[in-house]
């Protein structure tokens, strides 16, 4: 199956990818995040263990990966209009945090409105694009806020 555009040509901007490091413990990092995230305006509704589940039903052997779904609800329900409901399939949005190494957690963030966007899902184009710099800047204060924490 050809994909409509050539991923190489995507640059991390493009889908909002955010990452960092942070110099602490799996647990620790998992509620530091979820602090964070919070003081940015973003709820956690929705978290899981992927790690355990693989570790638990296929025997993965994977190291401490974390999800944080994030949201913010006036985003939300004006992110379901601007898409007439499609975005719902990409919610919430993800705040995932892997062991690199004890005491090294990855902390790493694409946005589902950007990726919304070049999937072709806004109806709104311009609530859309105002939806994208609204979140885009919590995120920006959340990264920030994460990197302070180094």
């Amino acid at each position: 199956m050809a994909l409509p555009f050539d991923p190489a040509d995507i640059e991390p901007e493009d889908y909002g990818e955010k990452q960092t490091t942070l110099a602490m413990e799996h647990e620790e990092a998992i509620e530091h995040v979820r602090g964070v995230c919070a003081d940015c305006g973003f709820g956690i509704p929705v978290e899981f263990l992927p790690s355990e589940l693989l570790n638990e039903k296929v025997d993965a052997d994977r190291d401490p990966y974390y999800v944080l779904g994030a949201c913010n609800p006036k985003m939300a329900d004006r992110a379901l209009d601007a898409t007439d409901k499609q975005i719902g399939a990409l919610f919430p949005c993800n705040m995932v945090i892997w062991e690199e190494a004890p005491g090294t957690q990855r902390v790493y963030h694409v946005s589902i409105m950007k990726i919304a966007r070049m999937l072709g899902m806004a109806t709104d184009e311009a609530e859309l694009d105002a939806i994208i710099d609204e979140t885009g800047e919590m995120v920006e204060e959340a990264f920030a806020k994460l990197d302070a924490a180094q």
